[in-house]
């Protein structure tokens, strides 16, 4: 048989998924805890903008700037290694130790140190170091032989040879690294809103919503989370493909998501 089309079959996977949805939420099933997906989205055009816009404009707002400062720590320390290579135990361990420890562990120092929304832009930060980093090491290490060595018979040194060939070939894996990273920020995001100490945000509304036994509405903010995650990938997919037009096929990277 002639393989499908993507968007055929994507649809034929969300109307599947919905299929499902709706027949459990008509059966009642987990307590009554799954709501029809009709039930979501009238709870969700019920509580509109002044419930959902501000949420999630601030959520959005600390998963950028999250994604913003971990990327760049990322890549920076990335580019040092293939520059200074004697540093990469020191920074691969650094790498290591902020993908093992618990997210949630670090969140209430971050919360009684500097209070506020920092453990938001923090955890969501921490969650896309060790991919970028990794990511991006790997597409340096990518670069062909050939071109490295042709720069080193002209004189060239590390700089000269990152500068005209490794960058470039780094590219891609950079942008399949900055792709997992967009949603890791939204959910390290949220899981720091949810410690508390501010009130907005999606994780203080999913909160709230929990505790008043607002299934519907927590069910509207858990898929609004979803879509702006999804929004995340979607954009930086879009602007790789656009920086990086040669590239095929994106390199798989070595990292990895919590």
């Amino acid at each position: 048989m002639r393989r499908l089309p993507a968007p055929v079959t994507g649809a034929i996977g969300i109307a599947v998924v919905l299929g499902l949805w709706t027949l459990a939420g008509v059966l009642g099933l987990a307590g009554g805890a799954i709501p029809t997906p009709w039930t979501v989205l009238q709870s969700m055009v019920t509580d509109g903008w002044d419930v959902y816009g501000p949420n999630f404009t601030v959520t959005a707002r600390s998963a950028l700037e999250g994604f913003l400062w971990g990327n760049v720590l990322a890549i920076g320390l990335a580019v040092l290694v293939v520059l200074i290579p004697p540093i990469e135990p020191v920074a691969t361990q650094l790498a290591i130790i902020s993908y093992c420890t618990p997210i949630l562990a670090l969140g209430p120092i971050v919360l009684v140190l500097f209070g506020g929304r920092a453990p938001s832009v923090f955890l969501a930060a921490i969650s896309v170091f060790f991919t970028t980093m990794v990511g991006t090491l790997s597409g340096f290490r990518s670069a062909e032989r050939a071109s490295l060595d042709l720069v080193r018979a002209y004189g060239g040194g590390r700089w000269q040879q990152f500068r005209r060939v490794q960058w470039i070939a780094a590219l891609p894996g950079v942008f399949a690294s900055l792709k997992i990273a967009a949603p890791a920020a939204v959910l390290g995001t949220i899981l720091g809103e949810y410690l508390g100490g501010i009130d907005t945000g999606v994780g203080v509304a999913l909160t709230a919503a929990q505790q008043n036994s607002n299934i519907p509405r927590t069910w509207g903010f858990a898929i609004g989370a979803g879509l702006l995650a999804g929004l995340g990938y979607l954009i930086v997919s879009l602007i790789g493909r656009a920086v990086t037009p040669w590239a095929t096929a994106a390199p798989r990277t070595a990292g990895g998501v919590r």
